[in-house]
């Protein structure tokens, strides 16, 4: 079978598939649980802390992302893959037997450990096997996950949530997972250019010391204690000052967690913010619309969470559409398209936000999505397509760290956001008016942050695409 075959039947098909399978337990996960939030808050308590259930996941899967993609330079993509599928399998049985919400917590930031390093894994494992013209085709695979995730998602999750109990949600990672590993094992069979490698484990360890600072100032603040309290004062001079720390390290490192070589880039720099940006909205939206559904509009779980969902449905869509844009128009002008099409459409969420409708959130979130189709993936494959092999992994592990840890940062600063507003009102979080205000008062912080879009895409190179032809380094 020709090697330039696309397709799940195609020679590379198999490896195509368990990649598939593999973003799919992340896909669903992205969903699967803003639904439930409500129904694990009822079992377990502490509605405070839900933040943290997608805080902790975050911070673990951000600060590993770099230190994947270097090792995965040292031994190769597939047992890296492999190894973040299984502490993804090993922290879904954990969460599902969680007996309290702190424990749910920590588990959670065991699925993060595994996720870190499953979508670059995949997404660097695409970029090894097909050119840019064939990842074009490719994206529309990878993006019928998050479509099918999207209703899939949701509908679990309020199922489960009615049902089945809110465990199920977890239980559901179990056969997704061991069929990904399977099909990678039988099928992905690496060339691996054996190179002595210093994997930069200080630097990894500071910079996950400084964003755990950050994020308990960030999530607590305002809540736990004043924010111009010592203890709130404390915590974000302790960030900073190990995070002066990371840096200088960084600086003398042989191969740092975060090259500064790559990262001065124009074309990277730039499609790693864009990246930050659609991070702080997916997560924004997915974490905070469906629990505002559910007491402001009294929609049940299922209903919110599709309402929410129709965000990842118009993403997959827009997202198979944008490699054929790319290739016509190129990379920065069909960013710029999505750019447009997401401001517009938070906008359009801040001003029906203090009436709350089921089909202006779905219709909100659908174009929110097709928006991000469109400068999610050209911002991944331009920053790709900008540097050889050998720093293929590092660029991708770039675009999903800031991705992730925009996202991280992003809820606690939205979770701050809406505990503070609840917080003045008494600290009911089951009030309708107050639940409307605060989630009033974090789409407007979710489109601040999207209009920042447009600034990085100004900034962005015209990046030729071209058409080279599949690199030997990887087999199959």
């Amino acid at each position: 079978m020709a090697r330039s075959d696309v397709g799940l039947r195609s020679e590379r098909g198999p490896v195509l598939l368990a990649g598939m399978l593999a973003t799919g337990l992340v896909a669903i996960d992205a969903t699967i649980l803003a639904t439930a939030v409500p129904s694990v808050v009822a079992d377990l308590g502490g509605f405070e802390s839900f933040p943290w259930l997608f805080s902790a996941y975050l911070l673990a899967q951000t600060v590993l992302v770099p230190v994947y993609s270097k090792l995965a330079d040292v031994v190769g993509r597939k047992p890296i893959l492999l190894f973040g599928i299984v502490m993804f399998l090993v922290g879904s049985v954990l969460c599902a037997l969680a007996p309290s919400m702190l424990l749910l917590i920590v588990f959670r930031a065991v699925q993060g450990i595994g996720a870190g390093a499953i979508l670059p894994g995949v997404m660097t494992i695409v970029g090894d096997l097909y050119t840019i013209a064939e990842r074009a085709r490719v994206q529309g695979y990878l993006a019928s996950v998050w479509a099918v995730s999207s209703v899939a998602g949701p509908a679990l999750g309020g199922v489960f949530s009615q049902f089945a109990g809110w465990p199920w949600i977890f239980w559901i990672n179990l056969p997704l997972g061991v069929l990904a590993g399977w099909l990678l094992i039988r099928n992905f069979h690496e060339k691996v250019e054996r190179r002595g490698h210093r994997i930069d484990y200080a630097g990894a360890a500071l910079l996950t010391c400084a964003l755990t600072l950050l994020l308990l100032a960030i999530l607590e603040g305002g809540v736990a204690w004043e924010w111009s309290s010592p203890m709130s004062l404390g915590l974000f001079g302790a960030a900073a000052l190990v995070l002066a720390a990371f840096v200088l390290v960084e600086r003398h490192a042989v191969e740092p967690v975060l090259p500064v070589r790559v990262i001065t880039r124009r074309i990277v720099l730039t499609t790693s913010l864009n990246a930050a940006v659609v991070g702080i909205v997916l997560i924004g939206i997915t974490s905070f619309a469906p629990t505002y559904l559910q007491t402001a509009a009294d929609a049940d779980p299922l209903a919110a969470g599709l309402a929410v969902a129709a965000m990842t449905l118009g993403w997959p869509l827009a997202s198979t559409l944008s490699g054929r844009v790319y290739l016509r128009i190129g990379f920065k002008a069909t960013i710029f398209i999505g750019s447009v099409v997401v401001v517009a459409s938070c906008a359009f969420l801040v001003l029906i936000a203090p009436h709350p409708s089921l089909v202006a959130i779905a219709a909100g979130s659908l174009f929110v999505g097709l928006g991000l189709g469109f400068v999610a993936s050209p911002s991944l494959i331009a920053a790709q397509s900008s540097v050889p092999w050998h720093e293929r992994g590092v660029v991708t592990g770039l675009n999903a760290f800031m991705r992730t840890l925009a996202s991280t940062v992003g809820v606690a600063v939205l979770g701050s956001i809406a505990n503070s507003v609840i917080a003045a009102r008494g600290g009911d979080e089951s009030d309708r008016a107050t639940i409307i205000d605060a989630t009033t008062l974090v789409f407007v912080a979710i489109a601040i942050a999207a209009a920042f879009l447009l600034l990085t895409v100004s900034l962005m190179p015209r990046t030729p695409v071209v058409r080279q032809p599949a690199p030997p380094e990887p087999g199959i």
